[in-house]
């Protein structure tokens, strides 16, 4: 293991970094990878984000987002980057399965290992961890480690307030999920005051949508939107015709599982969706309905309480079927 003393040695002076952060990175992941990689390089450190996957377009406008590498992309140059680095942060995820084939290439370097995350179970791959579950998101354990670990509040300027503020803000839901404390709000404000535009953030976030994926979200509203009111639970799903009908890339799914919760009485919500090896499923759910707990039980998966991912080896049609026979187990707390 790695001491805060030994961490904050190591980076008194230039070091080989690399941040990385999970597959199909969210506005949290790339938020919080983009923050500290701004922090890093005003102390002098030759860094480098590498993310498994691509990511969302509504998240290319980010600072420096020019300077992220895609190990799809460039296996051969990511692999370089990570076998030549002193430092390896590891953001918003804590199982090296969360980064695909770039997991075991992190595993084996010889870098040492810092986790900053906020997820439950993590794995014990690392040498430093800030990890905290009660955050609301990794931005805002990023800032917690700038500001508060290593005492750098005073380099916190434009660039990382806003990549932070992105991350918590998409993060938090806008700040209305419970997670949004009064001291998430106190941080937002500070970011505010370093020089997040909190206004034009929102709306390059969720304002900044393409034809199809407008028109593929009234599909899937109009067409393909089941309600069980015995259950006040409310299915979505999409099959992969409809994703090639539709054109759609990545981050067009982004955020439709909060419109099936949002229906009035729905206590949980799931969003399953035809993928090219796997049926994936997204759950959120209000209040202490623990949707996390479904996705870990019964889909090889896990998450926070309200907002849950996981898989399904079965097609699509008997994953739906799968997931409805679960929903007796859990009908009392669903009516609660």
């Amino acid at each position: 293991m790695l001491s805060l003393l030994e961490l904050q040695s190591l980076l008194a002076t230039p070091q080989q970094i690399v941040i990385t952060t999970h597959h199909k990175p969210d506005g949290d992941a790339m938020g919080s990878s983009l923050g500290l990689y701004a922090y890093l390089i005003q102390k002098g450190h030759h860094v480098k984000v590498i993310t498994p996957t691509d990511y969302p377009y509504f998240l290319h406008w980010l600072p420096n987002n020019s300077d992220v590498i895609i190990y799809t992309e460039a296996k051969e140059h990511a692999e370089k980057l990570v076998s030549e680095a002193s430092l390896v942060f590891c953001l918003d995820f804590n199982t090296l399965s969360r980064i695909n084939e770039l997991g075991e290439v992190i595993r084996s370097a010889s870098a040492y290992k810092v986790m900053i995350d906020h997820h439950l179970d993590p794995e014990d791959f690392d040498d430093y961890r800030h990890w905290n579950i009660n955050a609301c998101a990794a931005a805002q354990l990023v800032y917690d480690f700038i500001v508060n670990v290593l005492q750098d509040g005073a380099l916190m300027n434009k660039d990382i307030a806003t990549c932070l503020y992105t991350g918590i803000m998409t993060d938090s839901g806008s700040f209305r999920f419970p997670s949004a404390t009064s001291a998430v709000y106190r941080i937002g404000a500070d970011l505010i005051d370093a020089g997040a535009e909190h206004w034009r953030i929102h709306q390059l976030v969720y304002d900044n949508a393409t034809e199809n994926r407008l028109r593929f979200l009234g599909n899937c509203l109009t067409n393909k939107l089941e309600i069980l009111r015995e259950y006040n639970t409310a299915i979505i799903t999409v099959t992969a015709e409809e994703l090639k009908r539709f054109e759609i890339v990545t981050g067009d799914t982004e955020g439709i599982v909060n419109y099936a919760l949002s229906v009035n009485g729905i206590r949980l919500a799931a969003f399953i969706i035809e993928r090219t090896d796997k049926v994936k499923l997204s759950l959120r759910s209000t209040g202490d309905f623990p949707a996390n707990e479904i996705c870990n039980k019964y889909f090889n998966g896990g998450g926070h309480r309200n907002a849950a991912g996981g898989v399904s080896d079965m097609n699509l049609e008997d994953t739906v079927a799968h997931f409805k026979a679960i929903l007796p187990e859990y009908k009392t707390q669903l009516l609660q």
